[in-house]
């Protein structure tokens, strides 16, 4: 297996799937900021991965990039409120949503996100949904906790 090949690969079909999906528009003030950091960069190695794991355990692939999608939008979710509690002016040499648009509404476009993130999730075989909702609370609970020992110290 070529790493480089199925990196490449997988990585187009995060990215048109994602760039399909975000044709959202209205209102502006809550999905530009969305669209902003799903596009200011980032390897994608979460849903490229989460393509590659399915593929290892006798999955097909393919059937993975939604979770993959979901992943992403939770992971830049995460940056998005992680930059408001540390009062970060840049991102991957970029704006922060915050300081581009303000605090309410990176806040709010952050929420819309982890809500999109589920969206993705949703669209998971119903046979396994449960378990990958499970999966995904479990991770997103983790990352709260994580972020509030950061905090404290």
């Amino acid at each position: 297996m070529n790493f480089d090949k199925v990196y490449k690969e997988y990585l187009d079909k995060i990215e048109n799937r994602l760039e399909e999906y975000m044709s959202f528009s209205e209102p502006h003030s809550l999905y530009d900021p969305f669209k902003y950091i799903m596009q200011v960069g980032g390897k994608r190695i979460r849903p490229v991965l989460c393509m590659i794991s399915a593929g290892a355990v006798g999955g097909n692939s393919d059937d993975a990039i939604d979770c993959g999608c979901a992943i992403e939008i939770l992971h830049n979710f995460t940056l998005v409120h992680d930059d408001i509690m540390d009062e970060a002016p840049l991102r991957r040499g970029k704006d922060t949503v915050h300081k581009k648009w303000g605090r309410d509404i990176a806040i709010l476009s952050g929420d819309v996100m982890m809500v999109k993130a589920y969206e993705f999730l949703a669209q998971s075989d119903a046979e396994i949904l449960p378990q990958l909702l499970s999966l995904f609370n479990q991770t997103a609970i983790e990352v709260c906790e994580g972020q509030q020992m950061d905090m404290n110290f």
